[in-house]
């Protein structure tokens, strides 16, 4: 299988504490020995081959990623199964708290809600394998290490997935502009539930739509009538978050 490359000292950092196989690190010359000196330190403890080299040497592994001096290559991200994420809310006696991305095609907006997703307790996010951002260094770095701690499942049909979770008594709520219902006047947040994020330009795709048991929409006072993806989905997890609180 392919190998891997994160690149930044959070995402660096994570991947070693959680346990990830990593198989080399490599350390720019110049880089800041405040960055780099305790993922060293760490390295050696788990025995993992550390290299120093150019930092042009990383420029050139990860163009797109500001690296920090840092990068390391890792083995192939491990997807979980939907399964599992229902398993992970399971074990903690909770009531399933999933996001299902419709097409979500910007690495930054998967790694901002992936992070967003680790702070409010949700137990995984659902990605299609087709026309969707995948786990990449990028995400890992935008998520700041949160891609570790967050299962991410990616399945064929997220239709299919859809019904798959409603047979389990999951409420599948959608995210629509065009919604009826606002998001702070419903209920639907209270029990197992799987918020619907749609794709950056064109939201929520009419299949999908369909498949929802409800669409709420965020109210907007502005002038502008639309969030970005990460942003909008940040909002609907911190409302789940706070209802979960009340309800103890």
């Amino acid at each position: 299988m392919e190998e891997e490359l994160i690149a930044g000292k959070h995402s660096v950092t994570e991947a070693m504490r959680s346990g990830r196989t990593i198989n080399k690190i490599w350390i720019a010359e110049n880089a800041q020995k405040h960055l780099t000196l305790p993922i060293v330190a760490e390295a050696k403890k788990l025995g993992i081959v550390i290299q120093q080299v150019d930092r042009r040497k990383l420029d050139q592994l990860t163009p797109d990623v500001q690296h920090q001096g840092v990068v390391a290559q890792v083995a192939p991200y491990a997807y979980a199964e939907v399964d599992d994420l229902l398993l992970a809310a399971e074990a903690k006696g909770e009531a399933p708290f999933l996001i299902i991305l419709d097409e979500i095609e910007d690495p930054h907006n998967l790694g901002s809600i992936l992070r967003t997703a680790d702070c409010t307790g949700a137990h995984g996010v659902i990605v299609p394998k087709r026309r969707s951002a995948q786990i990449t260094a990028t995400v890992s770095k935008t998520s700041a290490g949160a891609v570790e701690y967050v299962p991410v499942a990616r399945v064929t049909n997220l239709s299919q997935t859809m019904d798959q979770l409603k047979e389990k008594g999951v409420w599948i709520v959608g995210t629509d502009l065009e919604a009826v219902q606002d998001m702070y006047e419903t209920n639907v947040f209270d029990g197992p539930v799987a918020i619907v994020i749609g794709n950056e330009g064109k939201g929520i795709g009419r299949l999908i739509r369909e498949k929802c048991d409800v669409l709420v929409k965020l109210p907007m006072s502005g002038r502008i009538n639309s969030l970005n993806a990460s942003v909008a989905a940040g909002v609907v997890m911190y409302e789940v978050l706070r209802r979960r609180r009340d309800q103890g």
